[in-house]
């Protein structure tokens, strides 16, 4: 882990200044999957690899998840397996979506932060709010779809300085496809699904028109049974 520690801090920088530093952090299947399918909870990381992800939840100050994965794994997002604190999560959520009754909601230390569209209404909206939970209202890219440059913005005004992006497939896809992430660490787990891929395909086919994100500087570790890739992202 001293390896994964020294490689955290040492890229703290790495990141334009007008919005957070941003990693993305998740495990997939050798034929690069995330799940077996839409909307299946499918658990790819072991023990260790699950150690090296509370280890860099500790050392960012927020987490952001989209609401598919709310609605199928029911996350806590918080940290319970290594030193330090929990990060503050943040769900994106264009329709208000999250249950009331979810664990990010019934947890006593740090409400989520959610993200929603402006079509929300005003007494769903108090409901959140009533239980402690913080309401952003977001502009849409398109439907369906929150404004990713505008949340940066936001977060970064508020005092954010660093994110841990997990997940799902739609939020990896965006936070690539948008140009938003720093660094990244990927868990390759030794089975195959062929199930829900990690990208989405646009409707026109090409996820990225402009180059290819890349690792750059990249460095492996074996990490129990799992294999770790980890390193800054940059464009081909």
């Amino acid at each position: 882990m001293e390896r994964f520690k020294y490689w955290l801090n040492a890229t703290q920088s790495f990141h334009p200044q007008w919005r957070p530093l941003v990693t993305l952090s998740y495990a997939q299947s050798l034929d690069g999957c995330l799940a077996v399918r839409r909307g299946q909870p499918t658990m790819l990381s072991g023990p260790a690899s699950t150690c090296l992800t509370h280890m860099l939840r500790a050392s960012h100050e927020t987490i952001l998840v989209g609401i598919g994965t709310v609605l199928v794994d029911n996350p806590q997002l918080n940290n319970r397996l290594a030193p330090g604190p929990s990060p503050q999560p943040i769900i994106l959520d264009t329709y208000l979506r999250t249950p009331l009754t979810s664990r990010l909601m019934q947890r006593n230390d740090r409400l989520p932060w959610i993200f929603t569209g402006r079509d929300i209404d005003a007494n769903r909206r108090e409901a959140y709010e009533g239980k402690g939970a913080t309401i952003f209202i977001c502009t849409e890219d398109r439907k369906g779809y929150l404004n990713l440059s505008v949340i940066m913005r936001c977060l970064s005004k508020v005092g954010v300085r660093s994110i841990m992006v997990e997940g799902g497939a739609r939020v990896i896809s965006s936070f690539l496809r948008h140009r938003l992430v720093d660094r990244a660490v990927v868990t390759l787990t030794p089975i195959w699904l062929a199930g829900l891929p990690v990208l989405e395909r646009s409707r026109n086919h090409i996820v990225f028109p402009s180059g290819y994100p890349r690792l750059a500087k990249p460095f492996y570790r074996q990490v129990g049974a799992e294999l770790v890739a980890c390193g800054l992202v940059e464009e081909s």
